[in-house]
């Protein structure tokens, strides 16, 4: 009996079902990748973090038990600094970074040469400088710099790119035309653009160089890039470890934006941020802010301190988009008792 003929594909059938399938792998292969990338990007951030964390107890050891902060006022001989009695009281946090840099990159002359930047910014976005200058004589450090931090690690592959009319840097191209960024004078300033290389992904909550009680500064309500000074004088700095009354409840250390669950970057303040946090007694967790507890104003209990998160120029834009007016608890960033307070239970 004649039964059907059964034939194979033909060349061109071939190649197609060929062509077929390497589209798929085109198409799956970045989507089955992604997450696996994602996370171990996610891996080395904490890695940075803890390696910080090992540093900065450390450093407490030698010490005198002291977190390290921005604070020849209260650890340093200046005058073996050589510098002025001027010098010593109008910014001695101004002369500390600059000295700190100055020795790490050789750049004391010419117009590359650090200036003295303002003290404020200093506080609240460079005390890490006081820890790298006691792990490494290397700036920029890469641990500063979370691999999800594409603007930094940028910054920090060319350090004096600042000085090109062009920069990528903050204000790097002068003042935004667009409403609802920072517009603060100093952004563009040499002394504030030349030290955005060594800066770090990674903030210390304000409690370790500030008071508990009576703090020196306080945050203000329409920037994260600004504080209001309080009324005590006392000397800022000299916080120990062991003040510290629940250390594995207590953030230490913080990346500053989620860019984890979104790539563009969600600001630590956002309740639905989920961002790696370094905790004193050493580990590294990836915690979702309004799992926190609320930061209190010293001056109002029954009030929660709250703050707008107004960005930079190349920093993430609100989720609510350029100017939003929105408040966010500030949490973990200005814990209700300060170091002896309470973040996560």
């Amino acid at each position: 009996m004649g039964g059907e003929v059964r034939r194979g594909f033909t060349v061109y059938e071939l190649f197609a079902v060929i062509g077929v399938c390497i589209l798929m792998i085109v198409i799956v292969l970045p989507l089955m990748s992604q997450p696996t990338c994602t996370n171990s990007r996610s891996v080395v951030a904490q890695a940075n973090l803890r390696s910080l964390n090992t540093g900065a107890t450390n450093f407490a050891a030698d010490h005198d038990d002291q977190l390290f902060a921005l604070s020849w006022t209260r650890r340093v001989d200046r005058t073996s600094r050589g510098l002025t009695e001027e010098e010593l009281f109008t910014n001695p946090v101004g002369y500390e970074a600059q000295n700190i840099l100055q020795r790490a990159t050789g750049r004391i002359s010419g117009n590359s040469a650090f200036a003295t930047a303002p003290e404020m910014l200093l506080r609240t976005r460079y005390s890490h400088l006081v820890l790298l200058d006691y792990l490494t004589d290397r700036q920029p450090e890469p641990i500063a710099a979370s691999p999800f931090d594409k603007n930094l690690i940028n910054w920090q592959e060319n350090p004096l790119g600042y000085l090109d009319a062009e920069s990528d840097v903050p204000y790097g191209k002068g003042m935004p035309k667009e409403a609802g960024y920072d517009m603060d004078s100093m952004w563009v300033e040499d002394s504030v653009k030349q030290l955005w290389a060594f800066g770090s992904s990674y903030q210390v909550v304000a409690h370790a160089w500030v008071d508990d009680v009576d703090p020196q500064y306080t945050p203000s309500a329409e920037s994260p890039h600004h504080m209001v000074k309080g009324e005590s004088e006392e000397p800022l700095g000299g916080r120990k470890m062991s003040e510290v009354k629940f250390p594995s409840q207590k953030v230490f250390m913080y990346e500053e934006f989620d860019r984890f669950s979104d790539p563009k970057g969600i600001y630590a303040a956002y309740p639905e941020a989920k961002v790696n946090l370094a905790f004193f007694d050493g580990s590294v967790r990836q915690e979702e802010t309004s799992d926190a507890r609320s930061a209190y104003d010293k001056e109002n209990r029954t009030r929660v301190w709250e703050q707008r998160y107004v960005p930079l120029d190349t920093f993430p834009v609100p989720m609510g988009g350029l100017g939003e007016l929105k408040k966010w608890d500030l949490r973990f960033r200005w814990t209700k008792g300060g170091l002896s307070g309470i973040d996560y239970n």
